[in-house]
């Protein structure tokens, strides 16, 4: 839904919209969404990748993160990106050895496609049975920033000594 940017909104979106829309309906276009964003992210990582300006090497990925991710996954399979979309859990290692190998763009937005609906069509269906009130997953999604924002505090904090 908001893979293209930093996608902590989607679950709450996806409950949301399956409050209203047919599961199926919201995971095929969740689907599409991300595998649209997914794509759009590994053109900009791998052209973080690439470039060789100053202010880019803030934006990429460091050196020991890239060796760190390609000895974690040496092969950003189909498969396996298809899993790792059925999953909450994040993608983004898989992502960065995707950037690096040069993994077909076409390919790894259908593997984000076809992994992201089941997952997408479970949290619709949720919206759908619980109708979650639209303060809650307002609040859920402030909880998760909040979050993330904590988090990149704290890494600030333990690089600046």
């Amino acid at each position: 839904m908001d893979a293209a940017t930093l996608a902590f909104a989607t679950t709450p979106l996806l409950l949301l919209y399956g409050r209203d829309h047919d599961p199926r309906a919201v995971a095929l276009a969740g689907g599409l969404a991300s595998a649209l964003g997914s794509a759009t992210q590994l053109l900009l990582l791998r052209w973080a990748l690439a470039t060789d300006k100053p202010w880019m090497r803030r934006l990429a990925p460091s050196r020991g993160k890239l060796e760190a991710a390609l000895a974690q996954f040496p092969s950003a399979s189909f498969l396996a990106l298809v899993v790792a979309r059925a999953t909450p859990l994040p993608d983004a290692p898989l992502k960065l050895v995707a950037a690096a190998i040069g993994y077909p763009v076409v390919r790894y937005a259908l593997a984000t496609f076809l992994g992201s609906i089941p997952y997408y069509f479970v949290l619709a269906l949720i919206g759908a049975k619980f109708k979650f009130p639209v303060w809650l997953l307002l609040a859920a999604l402030a909880v998760i920033a909040l979050g993330v924002g904590i988090d990149a505090l704290r890494r600030r904090r333990k690089v600046t000594p």
